[in-house]
Formats: structure tokens, C-alpha cells, sequence
């Protein structure tokens, strides 16, 4: 059985940089690469898909998502102030 081929991603995105120019046909870049033009096709949509993701605005995103020691704290937070509302209510029983 014939083993599959693996490409890395600097070969992946120089073949799918040259899809998404258009100077060539698909089938002139299988050619060209070896490759069959239907992964050229997958990769070209990969690329095109990430460089959305890749142009965001990182520093955003960044900020949307606290670290695991800031939930921690967060959490803490909303939990001793319940127990001091509670510890209020409680006291204003005996007064």
C-alpha cells in the first residue's frame, strides 16, 4: 500500500499563496507542485479561512479572556461577598 504524502506547512502555504494569486490554473500548480489540484483547492480555502483569524485584533480577543488566576479571584471574589451578605442578613436577625 502506497504510504501518503506529507507536506509542511512552509510547502502548503507557498502552493496555496500561489492558488490565491490566480496567475496559474489549479491544474498548472498540481503540475507544477506535484500535488493534486483538489488539495490545492483545500489549502487555498484553509488559508483564505485562518487570515481572518490571523488580522484580528489580537490585543481584543486578549482581554475577553481572562487568565485561570483571574477566574480564580473573580470567583473568590462573588464568593466571599455572598457569605458577607449572608453574614448581614443573619445578624440583622439579632438586633
Amino acid at each position: 500500500m502506497a504510504q501518503r504524502k506529507k507536506y509542511d506547512g512552509a510547502f502548503k502555504a507557498r502552493v496555496a499563496i500561489e492558488a490565491i494569486k490566480g496567475d496559474k490554473t489549479i491544474n498548472q500548480i498540481a503540475g507544477l507542485y506535484g500535488v493534486h489540484p483538489s488539495l490545492i483547492g483545500k489549502w487555498k480555502k484553509d488559508a483564505l479561512a485562518g487570515l481572518a483569524g490571523l488580522l484580528s485584533d489580537r490585543q481584543g480577543r486578549q482581554q475577553e479572556q481572562p487568565n485561570g488566576k483571574e477566574t480564580e479571584l473573580y470567583q473568590r471574589i462573588g464568593q466571599l461577598s455572598m457569605e458577607v451578605e449572608y453574614l448581614k442578613k443573619k445578624l440583622g436577625l439579632f438586633q
